[in-house]
């Protein structure tokens, strides 16, 4: 923040960042206070205790929360009407009932989640949750009405790829930091990918759907008792699926060209097809196709179908509402300098260089929520570390993608990400730090011990 120095030291940050948690964790689990009013609440105290100047905290809590909403909201209100309109059209049902006869009733949560790792490739982990959430639910209802069991196996896909493999922003950007090779980059972390997320996603998602057994949202409103006679194809559901990750896909794929010199992003042509491809646009063009062709073509039109559109955004408004003061909290955070305090308080402990980029990505991880900023930070602060030691083309690697582990370490309440989830899948928030906090901070440390057995080997 312009004309503003942060005077506190990283110890008292730190303090008043674990005293906000605590407060949060409290207010919602033993006060049962609603999660959008406590993250508000405590994202006000916070910006005071750390000394934000007062004339710009409410600057700084607006802006904070609309960045998230300007990226969540229509994400997840657009994805909302696609789900919706496949579930009410009765492509949700019979695309669930082909992957169970496809995989069996006992691999359909394994199933799920190789889908999702095949779509997460192109496609971010929200967008991509989003868009597999009609099909898990329907899974979910046809198998036992148990959505943790289908749902952890595939988020987890999605965050996996999200974390390690490129074109995603963070693999790319910390790509970009340490000079690493982006090929063998994206090589190594699509092989981390299936075994990590076997272990750490689909292995877990096992236990914990057996361990926490909650019903199946009524997240796209309720479900329709009138299932149309006459339901989609499997093969016309599974293209209205994939238009929004063919257009993502697309987009991703410029802007890998374009960091690699192949195309202009001064190009009309270049710009055009990167915001068709961007992916709020994407799911939009996705929801007016599949509003033709599983409405308007099957014999549903004007009111009826817009009542069908509309029944859709009112169950999500508290999961957008949330997330986007989830993003306020970690917003707050960010702006007292506590990420900035920590780089600098960690950069002389004298680890190894691949731990110490494991640990300070960590930490601020936790410290800030921000699984990005986390990877940029610490990317930034141990690449002249890495440039001047005598490091193998794969060990680079190993530790570019030993960053990225650590900057998905134990998503919790100041992580947007974290109330995606939980609400998503209609979890409180208690059991939403025994499974998917749990579950990230798996899928850390799973992800770092294999790259640092890669930079033994290299």
């Amino acid at each position: 923040m312009e004309g503003w120095t942060q005077t506190l030291g990283a110890g008292a940050l730190l303090g008043i960042a674990a005293g906000a948690i605590a407060l949060i964790l409290v207010l919602v689990i033993v006060f049962k206070v609603h999660a959008f009013l406590t993250l508000v609440l405590v994202s006000l105290l916070t910006a005071f205790a750390t000394g934000i100047p007062a004339g710009q905290i409410v600057n700084v809590l607006v802006s904070s929360f609309g960045t998230t909403l300007g990226s969540v909201a229509l994400l997840i209100g657009l994805g909302a009407m696609l789900g919706k309109m496949v579930e009410h059209s009765g492509g949700a049902r019979v695309l669930a009932e082909k992957m169970v006869s496809v995989f069996g009733e006992r691999r359909a949560p394994f199933g799920l989640g190789l889908a999702s790792l095949i779509m997460g490739f192109p496609i971010f982990f929200d967008a991509g949750l989003v868009v597999m959430l009609p099909i898990i639910f329907a899974v979910a209802r046809r198998l036992g009405n148990n959505v943790l069991l289908y749902g952890i196996p595939a988020a987890t896909a999605f965050s996996v790829m999200h974390v390690f493999v490129p074109p995603h922003p963070g693999p790319v950007a910390a790509t970009e930091l340490y000079g690493a090779n982006l090929g063998l980059v994206l090589l190594v972390g699509v092989l981390l990918a299936f075994p990590l997320w076997y272990v750490t996603g689909y292995r877990w998602g096992l236990y914990v759907g057996r361990r926490y057994v909650f019903p199946v949202p009524a997240l796209f409103g309720p479900v329709d008792d009138d299932i149309q006679e006459n339901p989609p194809s499997v093969s016309t559901v599974i293209a209205i699926l994939l238009l929004p990750l063919l257009l993502i896909f697309m987009n991703t794929g410029l802007d890998f060209l374009n960091g690699a010199g192949v195309v202009s992003e001064d190009e009309t042509w270049f710009q055009v097809l990167s915001a068709i491809g961007s992916a709020p646009v994407a799911l939009l063009i996705s929801v007016l196709v599949a509003t033709y062709v599983l409405g308007n073509r099957r014999g549903e039109h004007g009111t009826a179908l817009e009542k069908v559109l509309d029944s859709a955004l009112g169950p999500v408004c508290s999961v957008i509402l949330i997330t986007g003061a989830g993003g306020m909290f970690g917003g707050v955070l960010r702006t007292s300098g506590i990420g900035d305090a920590l780089s600098d308080s960690l950069a002389d402990i004298g680890l190894p260089v691949i731990v110490a980029a494991y640990v300070i990505a960590l930490i601020l991880r936790v410290a800030q929520g921000s699984a990005t900023v986390a990877l940029v930070t610490a990317a930034g602060l141990m690449a002249p570390a890495v440039a001047a030691a005598d490091f193998s083309v794969l060990q680079i690697v190993a530790v570019t993608l030993a960053t990225a582990a650590g900057s998905v370490f134990a998503s919790h309440v100041n992580d947007s990400g974290f109330w995606l989830v939980g609400r998503l899948m209609g979890m409180d928030v208690k059991t939403t730090l025994k499974t998917w906090t749990v579950q990230q901070s798996l899928q850390s440390v799973g992800g770092f011990l294999l790259c640092l057995l890669i930079f033994w080997i290299g």
